[in-house]
């Protein structure tokens, strides 16, 4: 099997089409249940975290059923097809259903669509892709994923303005289309040799928790705390930007966006650095570098956070007086963070897949998202605590996101497999 850029900046499109899905969702959903139904925030809460229980209790086991699967046109092609469609016609939905109930069955579906077909899509790529090339494959999905998430606000806020049913009929088309690409171009294998089994879901968990050196689990235990640390981050920055900053909200999304504009800039580089070092190397690199970053953000003053260095148009905060947007001290600390984020992200996925063989490629990559999913259920509630705890001090967001960032190395620190395989 050779590496082939084409069919991986291919099957990124299925990836970019999810990313398009996700950012119109969490940008105009929360919109949509306040101001057309008119629902209390802890209702808009619950209902926005429903996307990652339904991830949590659908991928794992749709993986490995993937992974089972034979049919003439392969074992993950038949999710795509099914799932891609039905979520792409439900989020169509969305913004023209008038009354609540019809609202929250195009939400449910697409919700469930969406977590029917992405592990398989996502098991695709170790699927066509040689070991040793899986890390630089990774970082091109997720820089097409990095792309249609970008995407996914500049355009669909512009979308927005003009008809607010715009964007999601524009997710809905890229979907469809994504899906149709990867059904033409991409070739899955449908050979595996005779001596690889096909154990179910709960006998390779089982083996995960068993294995002598417990390298699998000490991974996914890491991934689970560092996607802690990140939504410590994530969840509660535009509070921290309002309360700790004394900024506006656009503007500390803003500043969010420089961390993820960064880590769509370097998932390639982040790929190929896994792939000359180390993975685990690379990871931990990145878990030291966005630690570093992090609790120097806690301890400078906003003063100091907020000093202009120079202009940096759309990416920029923009000053009070309305002058040319800049990038000030925070934010370029925020692009080191994503280039720490890169590291960490782009080589933990082939890390995963390369701890077992190519017949359970799905059923591990459905482990990589319970213990990432589970993590984004568990992450903005152990977080909204831990700053109630803290009388409301938005800043220790930036010392307690290190400190699980510093629990997920102590767990690589273990880790003896999952390097590219020569």
């Amino acid at each position: 099997m050779r590496f082939n850029y084409g069919k991986i900046f291919l099957l990124g499109f299925g990836f970019f089409g999810i990313s398009i899905i996700w950012g119109v969702y969490n940008a105009f959903v929360p919109v949509f249940l306040a101001e057309k139904f008119q629902l209390d925030i802890r209702w808009i809460g619950f209902f926005m975290t429903l996307d990652n229980i339904a991830a949590l209790l659908i991928q794992p086991p749709v993986g490995a059923w993937s992974d089972r699967l034979r049919t003439p046109i392969g074992r993950r092609m038949p999710f795509i097809l099914i799932g891609a469609p039905i979520g792409a016609i439900a989020f169509g939905f969305i913004p023209v259903a008038a009354i609540l109930p019809l609202f929250v069955t195009c939400s449910s579906t697409l919700l469930l669509s969406m977590a029917f077909w992405r592990t398989p899509a996502i098991a695709l790529m170790p699927d066509i892709t040689p070991s040793q090339f899986r890390s630089q494959a990774n970082g091109i999905i997720n820089m097409m994923g990095g792309v249609g998430a970008i995407l996914s606000f500049l355009v669909g806020a512009r979308l927005y303005e003009i008809n607010p049913a715009y964007p999601f009929w524009m997710g809905s088309v890229l979907v469809i289309v994504a899906g149709l690409l990867v059904f033409a171009f991409i070739k899955e294998p449908k050979e595996f040799a005779p001596s690889e089994q096909e154990p179910s879901m709960w006998k390779s968990l089982v083996e995960v928790f068993g294995d002598q050196d417990k390298s699998a689990l000490r991974i996914l235990l890491a991934i689970f705390f560092w996607f802690l640390g990140y939504t410590a981050i994530e969840a509660f920055f535009n509070l921290y930007a309002i309360n700790h900053l004394g900024i506006t909200e656009a503007n500390g999304t803003r500043l969010l966006g420089e961390l993820s504009f960064i880590f769509v800039i370097f998932a390639l580089p982040a790929g190929y650095i896994g792939s000359r070092i180390g993975r685990r190397k690379t990871i931990i690199a990145g878990i030291i570098v966005m630690s570093l970053v992090l609790v120097g953000i806690y301890f400078l003053p906003p003063a100091t956070l907020l000093k202009p260095l120079f202009n940096l148009p759309l990416l920029g905060i923009v000053p009070a007086e309305g002058a040319k947007a800049v990038l000030v001290m925070l934010g370029a600390l925020m692009m080191v963070a994503g280039v720490g984020w890169a590291l960490i992200n782009i080589n933990s996925l082939p890390m995963v897949v390369d701890m077992t063989d190519a017949a359970r490629l799905g059923t591990f990559t459905g482990f990589y998202y319970l213990f990432s999913t589970f993590s984004a259920i568990v992450g903005p509630n152990s977080n909204g605590w831990i700053i109630s705890l803290t009388g409301n001090n938005y800043n220790s967001i930036m010392i307690v996101a290190p400190i699980f960032m510093v629990v997920a190395m102590v767990m690589m620190w273990g880790v003896k497999r999952g390097e590219a395989m020569k």
